[in-house]
């Protein structure tokens, strides 16, 4: 496993997701042995969210940190979505009201049309129950889950006060211990024009954790999507560092910002087969390397995250080990023949 060197950190540069799957016991004991065995084999980085597969996920990562040492996993979750727990007595619409508005938690108005809050009530009660369903003291890395959902709802200045506010939060988080830094977890912020509703500006927020936290703040990681189908984190030119137009992952290198990658497969729509020559030209030889092959190697990319809950698609996947990473140039001459 080859591993990139950050902060205090060595991260894999494979890291397991938990996104995919049904809410029920078999999915549950695939991805504990999957995670187990990842673990085992050098994946150190397990990736998930509050909200997925109704807690489950966070759950069995739990289960799994009984078993190991806490110290061999970079554990990151996610929270910015409403998050319903699996085992409810009661219906989901009820429960929300119940658990969450009527004791003041959240309120209708600071929810988007997709479900999305960003506010520090609502992020504290996320955070704190993200640590006792991973059944550790603290989260390496907590992400909020797609906050430009914010700006389908609230203008600019209103969506940078929200930031403000919640990353003031974690701050206190890491203050008390309980977490080792925070980022931003996107589908279409980073890699959208501009003039775009929904546009990120890194740099900008940057300079929020910054007015917050100090020189030595804890923002220091986002996600998004990038695989050979989505190439606008590298090929879109929609950041501006020190006047100069680069793209998300370039401003992330600059920033000193990790970058953990989702949608590498592409939940295996990317997994075709293709003309034999294009094995060679990835350098491995099965087609399920190649869009891996490609992410890995991309300039920039830290961590790529696959979806796995089955031992047997681990080990398939993490032979992508035994092969080099094509030379940065060869990605960029791929790229730009496109």
């Amino acid at each position: 496993m080859r591993y990139k060197e950050f902060l205090d950190y060595k991260l894999s540069e494979i890291g397991i997701g938990t996104y995919l799957g049904n809410p029920d016991e078999e999915t549950d004991k695939g991805y504990y042995e999957t995670i187990k065995k990842g673990v085992e084999l050098g994946i150190n980085v397990v990736d998930t969210a509050i909200n997925y597969r109704n807690m489950r996920s966070e759950k069995v990562i739990g289960k799994v940190l009984e078993d190991i040492n806490r110290k061999d996993v970079v554990v990151s979750t996610k929270g910015g979505y409403i998050a319903v727990p699996y085992d409810i007595k009661t219906d989901a619409t009820s429960w929300f009201r119940e658990e969450l508005v009527k004791t003041g938690i959240v309120s209708p108005q600071d929810i988007t049309d997709t479900g999305n809050i960003l506010t520090p009530k609502y992020i504290d009660w996320a955070f704190e129950r993200s640590l006792k369903n991973l059944n550790t003291d603290y989260i390496d890395v907590y992400f909020l889950h797609n906050p430009e959902d914010q700006l389908l709802k609230f203008d600019r200045e209103t969506f940078k006060k929200k930031i403000w506010t919640v990353f003031r939060l974690l701050e206190g988080k890491v203050s008390e211990g309980k977490l080792k830094y925070y980022g931003l977890a996107t589908w279409n912020g980073f890699r959208v024009p501009e003039n775009h509703q929904q546009y990120l500006n890194l740099k900008e927020i940057f300079d929020i954790a910054k007015e917050v936290g100090g020189e030595n703040h804890h923002f220091r990681f986002i996600q998004l999507p990038y695989n050979i189908a989505m190439l606008e984190v590298f090929a879109l030119k929609n950041q501006s560092i020190d006047g100069e137009k680069v793209s998300t992952l370039e401003a992330a290198e600059r920033l000193g910002i990790y970058t953990y990658i989702s949608a590498t497969l592409m939940q295996k729509r990317l997994i075709r087969q293709v003309h034999p020559d294009i094995l060679k030209r990835f350098k491995v030889e099965k087609f399920v390397h190649i869009p891996i092959q490609f992410v890995r190697s991309t300039p920039g990319v830290g961590t790529a995250l696959i979806g796995m809950s089955k031992p047997e698609h681990l080990l398939e996947n993490i032979e992508i080990e035994k092969y080099p990473p094509l030379e940065p140039q060869e990605i960029v001459s791929m790229i730009e023949k496109r």
